[in-house]
């Protein structure tokens, strides 16, 4: 519940703090004096947008604070939680500061967060029924949130949502690749002809590099042979003047001479082994001569490939050595236009499925709502007939439309349907219903929708406009009636829903030195009931006036 409201610097108010009780709690005063001023604080501190409009004349900065009790509120103690916002103390702080330059900053439990965070927690805290809620009654869309709200069924909502939010993944999807596939229908026959012809070639990796050097290798093969027997020769095998001859008497030499100096030794070690490199050069050349192949028709097949090889990598516009890899990418190219083909026939199946289990999740829905839309029928005639509308019929008509395109919301659609003389038929409620009757049947349907949800703090806020007399009365109770299981607060304009609060609060404004000040006060005993008076007969007070204002006290607190 709301145990606190301090509000500083906003519109016409320079310092108020407000400390509240269980029950109902009555705000009245005089016309222009803001009544309605610390609610729309309030809105502000749970995430209302926020402008400099808002902040006091000639000041900087205006601040809400707000303080709840959240004992009995384990959603907004998840919420704290999971957000890291939670203290030891069953109390919860949310603050919001408004600067003149229209930026805000706001806070829970003096920790930073986001305006859409105060609105998220505040959901849990408090919900504000504003005076223009039976011109929402109109629409059918909020006629539905009312049923679903009534029926507490967000699981199903939930499900719903699950399903249909699915179904729209899987219907882009869908969507995108079939366009996909008509654009790439004409990339598809020439990838086929492109892989096909590259299959049939059929280049290995690196096989480019691999022909390449064979062929070179090839066609110089005759020049290799020469060589490397007019080397042979020179190295080993002339008579008396090879090049191994030369190294060896060389060595021979030093090694002589080492007997004389042992530092030229290492110049004999030195040339002893280009000797035996020298014999091991002689026999790689011996046997690779032996072997080099001069084979003319394996040299065309090589050059027929190679030149084959330039073709196609002139013609798919990459260089010879690409080609291979380039094979490969126009194959993973066409199987991925496959693989979309076949997702498309994957697809149609999933969303034929989806589609099926919407439709279930939808039924259950509607059944939930026609059981709920039932009940709240009844509760709201009731309702009405204590709120002096004893000839007028209501009734909820709720039609399933399977064949309604799926929706976040279901596949119903509602009407509000109300006579409000005998003999006249049920009719859409915008079409028949006059001002005062829908402000009472927008009333008894928010006290009914109150009774069910677990908010723990209930603001009605002018919501009695265009009633008065008995039916005041009636609706004085209903809130009193209400508050004795959740707390109650009411700005009202009427003595009879001012009677029935537990507690009264007076607001009033007065200009000082050219300066407006709204004050906020609790009333009791005697200014109790001369503002009641003040409601009944108007500024000027009378015994007659505070003797009708005790009377109506005894009665609506009855």
């Amino acid at each position: 519940m709301l145990i606190s409201l301090e509000i500083n610097n906003f519109a016409i108010v320079n310092d108020l703090c407000i400390d509240w009780r269980d029950g109902m709690t009555a705000i009245t005063g005089e016309t222009g004096a803001g009544k309605s001023i610390a609610i729309d604080a309030l809105s502000l501190c749970l995430g209302e947008r926020a402008d400099a409009g808002a902040i006091r004349p000639n000041t900087e900065r205006a601040q809400i604070v707000a303080r709840f009790n959240i004992q009995s509120l384990p959603k907004a103690h998840k919420f704290l939680k999971e957000h890291m916002l939670n203290n030891e103390e069953q109390d919860c702080i949310l603050r919001r500061v408004i600067s003149k330059n229209g930026r805000s900053k706001s806070y829970i439990n003096g920790v930073s967060v986001t305006a859409s965070q105060l609105k998220e927690l505040g959901e849990y805290l408090i919900a504000i029924h504003g005076q223009h809620a039976h011109q929402l009654l109109l629409k059918n869309e909020h006629q539905l949130h009312l049923i679903d709200a009534y029926a507490s069924h967000t699981h199903l909502q939930n499900n719903v949502k699950d399903q249909y939010q699915h179904y729209q993944q899987l219907q882009r999807e869908y969507a995108t690749l079939l366009k996909e596939q008509q654009t790439k229908a004409a990339q598809q026959q020439l990838l086929e002809y492109q892989v096909a012809e590259l299959d049939e070639f059929a280049l290995d990796q690196d096989e480019y590099k691999q022909i390449e050097e064979e062929q070179y290798r090839l066609s110089h093969s005759q020049t290799i042979i020469n060589t490397c027997q007019q080397e042979l020769v020179a190295l080993y095998e002339q008579d008396g003047t090879t090049v191994l001859s030369q190294l060896q008497h060389s060595a021979q030499q030093f090694v002589n001479l080492s007997g004389f100096d042992s530092n030229l030794g290492n110049i004999a070690q030195i040339l002893e082994e280009a000797v035996v490199q020298v014999e091991e050069a002689s026999r790689e050349i011996r046997d690779y001569a032996a072997h080099v192949d001069q084979d003319p028709l394996r040299l065309q097949e090589v050059e027929e490939r190679l030149s084959k090889t330039m073709d196609l990598s002139r013609k798919h516009h990459v260089r010879p050595e690409e080609l291979y890899e380039h094979h490969q990418s126009l194959k993973q190219q066409l199987d991925n236009i496959s693989s979309d083909n076949a997702r498309i026939d994957i697809l149609e199946q999933e969303i034929a499925h989806t589609l099926t289990a919407y439709q279930h999740a939808a039924s259950a829905l509607s059944e939930s709502r026609s059981k709920a839309a039932k009940k709240l029928q009844k509760l709201i005639s009731t309702s009405m007939d204590e709120l002096a509308m004893k000839q007028c019929q209501f009734a909820i008509e709720l039609l399933p439309k399977p064949e309604l395109k799926p929706n976040n919301e279901g596949f119903d659609a509602i009407e509000f349907l109300v006579s409000t003389n005998p003999g006249q038929p049920l009719q859409a409620l915008a079409k028949v219903a006059s001002g005062g009757e829908l402000s009472r049947i927008s009333l008894a349907i928010q006290v009914i929708i109150a009774d069910k949800v677990t908010t723990p703090t209930l603001i009605f806020d002018e919501v009695d406009v265009g009633i008065s007399g008995p039916t005041a009365s009636q609706v004085g109770k209903l809130l009193r009636k209400l508050g004795k299981s959740t707390q109650v607060i009411c700005v009202t304009h009427l003595p009879q829903v001012a009677c029935s609060g537990h507690q009264q609060f007076f607001v009033s404004k007065k200009v000082v030195k050219g300066e407006t000040f709204t004050s906020m006060q609790p009333l009791k005993d005697e200014n109790r009931i001369d503002e009641i008076a003040r409601l009944i007969g108007g500024e000027s007070i009378s015994e007659t006036t505070r003797a009708s204002a005790k009377e109506l006290l005894a009665i609506q607190a009855a």
